[in-house]
């Protein structure tokens, strides 16, 4: 059915999934398979995980909506426990990841124009090849993906984009109307790319000496995955500008949120930007859930610990399968020398799912509360299936 009247906008897996329980997937058939992707990230906690199922439940039976016309009583606390995690002042909370950077953008622009004093319409935002930030038509304006950007045009201008991880090209793309630096710390799309070591803590100081705004897209990167709350803590970097979204929501709804102090976000002012559903009552719920979980440092320290193992057995793989292992904690990209489709599939019927990305890699991002047990059995099925 789903071929016959959806849109093929995306080529997915052959399986129909009817439920789901932590790490596990189970078909319409009911065979069960390991989930190592987690929706992107989504699915940090894992599937219909109990705390934020109740936090939901507790919620569905108060109120779910009211739009941003009212206050709601989870609101506040919401933002408050946000910004503290963040170590930031305020929070603007939407919906979709794309959502998240598409306010960035306008967050820099207007602080660009309004603080700064940059000439008007003439602010530029600096972003890196391999970029993924989301589908609007501003966001693949910048988009080196010809998938994502090819037929799409004419562009949103006031973009510059430099090979990711060269100092030098950003420094050289720098200049008095350079308003923000939207960066991944680790690019998750491109095939989990980890910048040299050292890169953030560059673009931190040409930020920082240019006066313009690093903006740290954590959407995919943040809230456990890489083995700290985001992944800029590697290089004790802070961001002006976090973008939080994907596992804010828990796998249940889709929560975003741009994160900064009020020198940047204060720049907004009533009727200026919004959204009807961002900040609802259940969305905040949920996240303030997922906010309390990850006080505790557990998930952090499983992808950490977890993540150590994976990459050791990873990197043990032989050179004839694997050309590259990348990533950090939870989440590697495996280059492989031939297609990776194939591998997928391959997978999937060993009763594991993952996905490719850019033709040669599988991306692995189990949910963080995978057991080692069944993080080894995926691994042995990953080399079954890589030998063909």
């Amino acid at each position: 059915m789903s071929e016959d009247h959806s849109a093929h906008n995306y080529h997915p897996l052959p399986i129909v999934v009817a439920e789901a329980d932590g790490a596990w997937l189970t078909d319409v058939e009911g065979r069960r398979y390991l989930d190592m992707l987690a929706a992107y990230s989504a699915v940090n906690f894992g599937h219909r995980n109990a705390r934020l199922v109740e936090a939901a439940r507790r919620q569905l039976d108060r109120v779910t909506l009211v739009s941003r016309a009212f206050d709601h009583d989870q609101f506040g606390p919401f933002v408050t426990e946000l910004a503290e995690l963040c170590g930031k002042d305020m929070v603007l909370p939407m919906n979709s990841g794309a959502e998240a950077v598409e306010t960035a953008l306008k967050t820099a622009r207007k602080w660009g124009y309004e603080v700064k004093g940059v000439p008007a319409d003439q602010a530029n935002i600096i972003t890196f090849e391999g970029n993924f930030h989301g589908r609007t038509t501003t966001i693949i304006s910048f988009s080196t993906d010809p998938d994502a950007k090819e037929s799409y045009g004419p562009y949103t201008p006031g973009f510059r984009t430099v090979p990711y991880g060269d100092v030098a090209a950003l420094e050289a793309a720098m200049d008095a109307n350079t308003v923000g630096v939207l960066i991944e710390p680790i690019q998750g799309e491109a095939g989990v790319n980890v910048p040299p070591s050292g890169f953030l803590a560059r673009v931190r100081e040409l930020c920082t000496a240019h006066g313009a705004l690093m903006i740290a897209d954590e959407i995919q990167s943040g809230l456990g995955r890489t083995g700290t709350t985001f992944a800029v803590e590697h290089e004790n970097v802070v961001p002006d500008i976090y973008l939080l979204g994907k596992a804010l929501g828990g796998g249940i709804m889709p929560v975003s949120a741009v994160v900064a102090d009020t020198g940047v976000l204060g720049v907004f002012k009533p009727g200026q930007h919004g959204s009807t559903f961002g900040g609802n009552p259940l969305a905040c719920a949920i996240a303030r859930e997922v906010i309390a979980m990850l006080r505790t440092g557990e998930f952090q320290e499983r992808s950490r610990t977890l993540g150590a193992h994976m990459h050791e057995r990873l990197g043990a793989l032989p050179v004839d399968l694997v050309r590259e292992v990348r990533g950090r904690g939870l989440w590697a990209g495996v280059e492989l020398h031939g297609e990776a489709r194939p591998v997928s599939e391959r997978l999937m019927d060993l009763g594991v799912l993952a996905k490719e990305t850019h033709e040669t890699t599988i991306r692995l991002a189990p949910p963080l509360i995978i057991s080692l047990g069944d993080l080894d059995w995926a691994l042995d099925q990953l080399e079954i299936a890589l030998k063909g």
